[in-house]
């Protein structure tokens, strides 16, 4: 079936990203498959991730179907975008018929976008991860690919103002191989495998960033770990 909405979309957003001057900085798209159902699994720092984090499928010619939460598709003018693009709407009370919905597509050979944390992390740390990524690569038997992004948040994340001015921002992406379930492994165990793998190319990413705060008044999106003072992931959980 064509893809009638997504592509537009995709180039509207590219439209917006050289209005902003954003500065790319993207590796290891190579790994991304060029066909075939795959998890893809990112860090979630900002409202835009979904945006940056379905770029890195884009050289393999991919789209990234993401699960989303129900309240984004009831949006007046979001709600139809997204059901357009064949994003997944996650009702967490009742997750399953989401989680069902992911693996039919998986078995069609779509790649799914998820973030495991569930929530963005306001301390811009790995929050834990849930489980549904890796059971759903498990059942389905696809590959998980680790994603890591940074800087996004400096656009627009929670407890934040939205910055769309022209102030040439990096955003730097990181995919890593694909993690294929092992034989027998338990979906913990894949899950905490997975989460190292992402952090490590978040610090990457981080190392990569060639940025640093212009002063204390910018220094809130780094994390307290760093320098920043962003809260700590103790202090990001009571907000």
């Amino acid at each position: 079936m064509a893809e009638l909405v997504y592509p537009p979309v995709i180039g509207a957003a590219r439209t917006l990203f050289r209005a902003l001057d954003l500065r790319f900085d993207i590796d290891g798209t190579e790994h991304v498959p060029r066909r075939g159902g795959a998890v893809l699994v990112s860090n979630h720092i900002g409202y835009l991730d979904f945006v940056f984090a379905g770029l890195a499928a884009r050289p393999a010619k991919r789209l990234v179907r993401f699960m989303a939460k129900e309240s984004v598709f009831r949006h007046k003018v979001s709600g139809p975008l997204m059901r357009a693009m064949k994003h997944i709407p996650v009702d967490r009370s009742q997750g399953e018929h989401a989680y069902r919905h992911a693996l039919t597509a998986l078995r069609s050979g779509e790649i799914i976008g998820v973030f495991p944390e569930a929530t963005i992390s306001q301390s811009f740390t790995l929050k834990n991860f849930k489980t549904g990524a890796a059971r759903m690569a498990q059942e389905a038997g696809v590959p998980l690919l680790p994603v890591a992004l940074w800087g996004t948040q400096r656009l627009w994340t929670k407890g934040h103002k939205r910055d769309f001015g022209r102030n040439h921002f990096p955003i730097t992406i990181r995919v890593g191989e694909p993690l294929r379930p092992a034989e027998g492994e338990s979906a913990a165990g894949l899950t905490e495998r997975l989460r190292d793998r992402v952090q490590e190319l978040l610090e990457a990413a981080q190392r990569a960033y060639p940025v640093r705060p212009k002063g204390p008044e910018d220094t809130w999106w780094m994390p307290a770990h760093l320098g920043g003072t962003a809260p700590t992931p103790a202090e990001a959980g009571s907000l």
